[in-house]
């Protein structure tokens, strides 16, 4: 691909960039630039609301009301619903069950058993609201494009003058989005900087404890409205004032260079050398025995590095990466109808969200990738792909590269039953 190729060609789904720029602005008082260079990854940010672009706060996004919605109306199972009391998890079967006829299913969140729990000071933790909630859809996917990165968002609802969880850090960054209610945070520097997710606060409580007890870096109340932002291994604790506290948390999954040595690791296994067996009777538990075999094991791994091919681990972390973002919801009925009634006239749009690769395949076709499958195309469709995914709206009749309507009809039909473009 060139330079020209339109956005979502290597990967990188097609949107309009004012879309993503604005969910980036909702979280953060600076500047893209400023944030990425002095914040991301580095230190926390505090955004208060007045320092925001949307003076209504986050309540569009998810409010109370849409909580109880979600508690009451929408039969929500396990694990979309997890409570906490006292910095411990309360077991599900204290307030899961069956929902009656026709609902037999026993891990259904009551609402009454969820009003006994929050009611004596228990936290709601509403999980994957990014796959739930329409509003929070649409904004964990544009946040998402803006960031690069797949997200999870998950809301916090804490009674007056309650605690959900002790001081802790999570594997992932974080923006903290306030939307009711006033809650009291204190932020203190990691006990280890950028942790991945197989290392978890609990194996080092401890010394979290123990740095807890000193000086905070960040002690704030956050209002309705004010944004703030962790770096993955910040510690935190957060405490709801005088009263009840609903935030949102969006967590940032980002890939990590130690990705990168796991997929080389994989990779590792073509290589001879580093296949070979131990010698007979090697003793595993001798530092030197293993001494010379870790020696040229080492060897052999360095030699295997220097000729590892970028385009295997770029195809290993599509496959890894891909699938952890959803693109936007589509329409089944819809979809179905626009397909019986499609002409030359039609108009399409691409998927938003979609993350796709369009390659050479073979000498007499093209492969359009995307994050769970590969479609082949005639080489002849590539120009008229192209032109459906560049993030414009486009007639069937005018898609460039085929000789007539019949064929630009075959394409499109493909392209909208794959659920690649969606109707205008």
């Amino acid at each position: 691909m060139t330079h020209n190729d339109p956005p979502g060609g290597h990967g990188r789904p097609a949107v309009p960039s004012v879309t993503a720029a604005a969910a980036l602005a909702r979280c953060v008082s600076v500047e893209p630039a400023k944030f990425a260079a002095a914040y991301w990854g580095q230190t926390p940010l505090l955004s208060r609301a007045d320092e925001l672009p949307d003076a209504a706060g986050f309540t569009d996004l998810f409010s109370p009301g849409d909580a109880d919605e979600l508690l009451s109306r929408r039969g929500l199972r396990t694990p979309f619903l997890r409570i906490a009391k006292d910095g411990e998890l309360v077991p599900a079967a204290r307030w899961t069950g069956g929902g009656g006829a026709g609902a037999e299913i026993a891990d259904q969140v009551l609402d009454e058993r969820v009003l006994e729990q929050y009611a004596g000071g228990a936290t709601l933790v509403l999980q994957g609201l990014h796959r739930t909630w329409p509003a929070l859809i649409d904004f964990a996917r544009d946040l998402g494009l803006a960031l690069g990165q797949p997200l999870q968002v998950n809301a916090y609802l804490t009674p007056p003058g309650n605690q959900g969880f002790a001081t802790h850090y999570d594997t992932h960054d974080v923006f903290v989005l306030q939307v009711d209610g006033r809650k009291h945070w204190r932020i203190h520097p990691p006990v280890l900087p950028d942790p991945l997710e197989r290392q978890p606060w609990g194996g080092r409580a401890d010394e979290i404890t123990a740095t807890a007890q000193g000086p905070a870096a960040l002690d704030v109340v956050l209002a309705p409205g004010d944004a703030l932002y962790l770096p993955r291994g910040w510690l935190h604790s957060a405490q709801a004032q005088e009263t009840s506290s609903l935030h949102l948390t969006v967590g940032i999954r980002a890939l990590t260079r130690y990705a990168l040595v796991e997929e080389l690791l994989a990779l590792a296994a073509e290589d001879r050398r580093l296949r070979a067996s131990l010698p007979f009777g090697t003793d595993v538990a001798d530092p030197d025995a293993i001494e010379p075999e870790l020696t040229e094991t080492v060897e052999a791994l360095r030699d295997w590095l220097l000729r590892a091919d970028p385009v295997a681990v770029t195809a290993r972390l599509r496959q890894r990466a891909w699938p952890a973002s959803r693109p936007a919801p589509i329409r089944p009925l819809a979809q179905a109808a626009a397909l019986a009634a499609l002409d030359a006239d039609a108009r399409l749009s691409p998927r938003a969200g979609l993350r796709w690769q369009l390659v050479p395949d073979g000498s007499d076709g093209v492969a359009l990738r995307l994050s769970d499958r590969t479609i082949t195309l005639p080489a002849q469709c590539e120009p008229a792909v192209r032109a459906l995914l560049a993030g414009q709206v486009t007639r069937v009749g005018d898609l460039p590269g085929l000789p007539d309507d019949a064929d630009r009809l075959v394409l499109a039909r493909r392209l909208l039953r794959e659920a690649v473009v969606v109707p205008a």
